[in-house]
C-alpha cells in the first residue's frame, strides 16, 4: 500500500499542470476586474463623498452569482481607505458575509461579529440584544467618523430571521453624535427589497446598482486572463476555454462557475496523468460541480427552506408532477413533526420560487378556471444524488 501511494504523490508532484491554482479561486482578488469599468465606477460615485466626512446613501447591489458584485465593491473599498488616509476626517469600511452560518441567525451574532471587527468584544451569548445594541453604539461613536458597513448577501440573513436587524441599523443614525453609519447592501436575489416591510424600505432611502450577467465573450476574457496566470503553458487544449465559458453563460453569465469549471477540469487531467486539460475533462468536471453544488445548497439552506423542499421529495417519489396546494398541506404537516413556525402559503410560495431559480425544481404556472391558479412542481434534482439530498434533509431536520 506505501509503495502505490508513493507513486500516486510522485506522480503528482511530477505531472503539476498548475502554476498557482490559488488565482482560480473564489476568494481570489484579481489586480483587474474585466468588464465592470461602469459599474465599479458607479459604486464610486454614490460612497465618493464619504471622503468629505459626508454621510452617502445606502447602497444596494444586485445580480446573479459569479457577476463580479463583491470584487467591485472591495475594490472600491481598498481605494476608498488609500484615500481615506490623506484625509481630516476618519473612515472604516467593514465587510460582513451574511451568509455565515455563525452570523447570519440572530441581531446578535451580526452586531457580536462587527463588534469583533471594530475591535470589541461581547460573549458569543448570554446578554440582552438590547445592551449588545448599546454596546456597539459606544464603541462607534467614540469619535467623529463615517462608518460604512458592506454586508454581503444580506438576502441571507433577511430569510433566515427577519429585516429587523437591517431596520435597527439604519435607525442607529439618530442616537449617534459623532459616527454616520451608512450602508452597502449586496444580493443575489433580484427581488429582495419587494419583500421588505415597508417601514424597513422607507428607512433605508437607497440606491441600487444592478450587476449584469457576463456574457460568453466576456467570460473567455476573464478564463484566459486567470488560465494564464494559474496554468503552465500549453496545458490547455483548443476549444476548452470556449466550452467553459459557454457552460457558465447558461448559468447566469456565472464567472465563478467558468473559473470553477476550469479548476476542476484541471484537478481531473491532472489526477489523470494527463498532460493536457481536454474538452472531456469540462464535460467531467460540470457533471461532479453540479452536484456538489446541489448538496451544498441544500445543507446550508435555512431551515424552513429545507422543510419545503423535504415536502416537495416526498411528494414527487409518488408522483412525478405535483402542485403548490400540496406541497403546502405536507410542510404543514413537517412542522409540527420538527415543532417549526408554519410559514404563510405566500411566503411558502416565494421559497418555491427560489427552488425554482436556484435549479433545485421546474415549475409551470397552471389555471384551473374558476378555482384559479396554481403551479405544477417537478423536481430538477438529477436521480442518482436525489437519495443523498434527502439523507441531508433527514439529518438536518431529525426526521
Amino acid at each position: 500500500m506505501v509503495v502505490k501511494l508513493d507513486k500516486i504523490f510522485d506522480s503528482a508532484a511530477r505531472n503539476s499542470l498548475f502554476k498557482d491554482k490559488f488565482v482560480l479561486q473564489a476568494n481570489h482578488t484579481p489586480e483587474t476586474i474585466p468588464h465592470r469599468d461602469k459599474e465599479i465606477e458607479q459604486v464610486a460615485a454614490i460612497l465618493a463623498p464619504c471622503l468629505k466626512g459626508e454621510k452617502t446613501s445606502n447602497l444596494f447591489i444586485y445580480g446573479n452569482t459569479g457577476t463580479g458584485k463583491t470584487l467591485s465593491v472591495q475594490y472600491v473599498k481598498n481605494e476608498l481607505l488609500k484615500r481615506a488616509g490623506t484625509t481630516p476626517f476618519k473612515l472604516k469600511i467593514e465587510y460582513l458575509n451574511c451568509k455565515l452560518k455563525k452570523i447570519a441567525d440572530t441581531d446578535y451574532r451580526i452586531l457580536a461579529e462587527l463588534i469583533k471587527k471594530l475591535g470589541g468584544t461581547v460573549p458569543a451569548t448570554g446578554l440582552p440584544t438590547d445592551s449588545v445594541y448599546n454596546k456597539f453604539i459606544d464603541l462607534i461613536d467614540k469619535e467623529k467618523q463615517i462608518l460604512i458597513l458592506i454586508l454581503d448577501e444580506v438576502d441571507q440573513a433577511v430569510k433566515k430571521k427577519s429585516d429587523s436587524f437591517l431596520y435597527n441599523l439604519t435607525r442607529l443614525n439618530a442616537e449617534l453624535t459623532n459616527t454616520q453609519i451608512c450602508l452597502v447592501g449586496i444580493s443575489n436575489d433580484l427581488r429582495f427589497l419587494d419583500d421588505l416591510d415597508p417601514r424597513v424600505k422607507s428607512s433605508l432611502s437607497e440606491e441600487e446598482i444592478v450587476f449584469p450577467p457576463y456574457n460568453a465573450l466576456q467570460l473567455q476574457d476573464i478564463l484566459r486572463n486567470r488560465a494564464e496566470k494559474a496554468f503552465h503553458k500549453n496545458v490547455i487544449d483548443e476549444g476548452v476555454i470556449e466550452k467553459c465559458a459557454a457552460f457558465a453563460a447558461r448559468e447566469h453569465g456565472d464567472a465563478r462557475r467558468a473559473l470553477d469549471l476550469l479548476r476542476v477540469a484541471g484537478e481531473i487531467a491532472e489526477r489523470g496523468g494527463e498532460k493536457k486539460i481536454k474538452l472531456k475533462h469540462i464535460d467531467l468536471a460540470n457533471s461532479k460541480i453540479e452536484r456538489d453544488k446541489i448538496l451544498d445548497l441544500v445543507e446550508s439552506d435555512p431551515k424552513q427552506f429545507q422543510l419545503v423542499l423535504s415536502a416537495i421529495l416526498s411528494l414527487t417519489e409518488k408522483n412525478e408532477k405535483i402542485f403548490t396546494g400540496e406541497a403546502y398541506r405536507v410542510y404543514q404537516e413537517l412542522c409540527r413533526k420538527t415543532g417549526t413556525e408554519v410559514l404563510t402559503q405566500r411566503r411558502v410560495s416565494s421559497i418555491i420560487g427560489e427552488f425554482d431559480m436556484n435549479g433545485l425544481i421546474t415549475t409551470k404556472n397552471i389555471s384551473r378556471g374558476t378555482y384559479g391558479k396554481t403551479r405544477e412542481i417537478k423536481s430538477a434534482i438529477p436521480p442518482e444524488i436525489e437519495g443523498q439530498v434527502k439523507v441531508v434533509l433527514r439529518d438536518a431536520l431529525s426526521l
